[in-house]
């Protein structure tokens, strides 16, 4: 995003609409993590840039669209914590950054169990 006003050019780069994104994410309740996928790792490794995981961001003038990739907790309703996430995506950028966030699309690449529900397993191989 940039903009020209009286005193000058405001730009807001893709990898801080990126951040936003990821914290947001983050603070949702029923999401374990982000997923970075094999190509994300290839583009890092190839380009040096420091990509934020999970997260692809499309910045324009006044919009962004935001894509999203999640590993949700076990025992959570998938449905109603990507549609949290998608909320809590679309304002924190909002709020941030004045754009208008045109779509949030989730895929939800995992699921994360709790470690002391796998340790308490009695039918689990010892």
């Amino acid at each position: 995003m940039s903009e020209d006003n009286q005193t000058g050019l405001i730009r807001i780069s893709d990898d801080v609409v990126s951040t936003i994104a990821g914290l947001a994410a983050l603070e949702t309740a029923g999401i374990a993590g982000m997923s970075g996928g094999i190509s994300e790792g290839l583009a890092k490794r190839l380009s040096g840039k420091n990509v934020q995981r999970g997260v692809s961001v499309e910045v324009g003038q006044v919009e962004a669209a935001i894509d999203l990739r999640v590993i949700v907790n076990y025992g959570s309703r998938i449905q109603d914590v990507c549609r949290d996430l998608q909320e809590n995506v679309r304002e924190a950028v909002e709020n941030m950054t004045g754009l208008n966030v045109v779509e949030v699309n989730v895929k939800v690449e995992g699921v994360a169990f709790r470690e002391d529900e796998a340790l308490d397993d009695p039918n689990r191989v010892k």
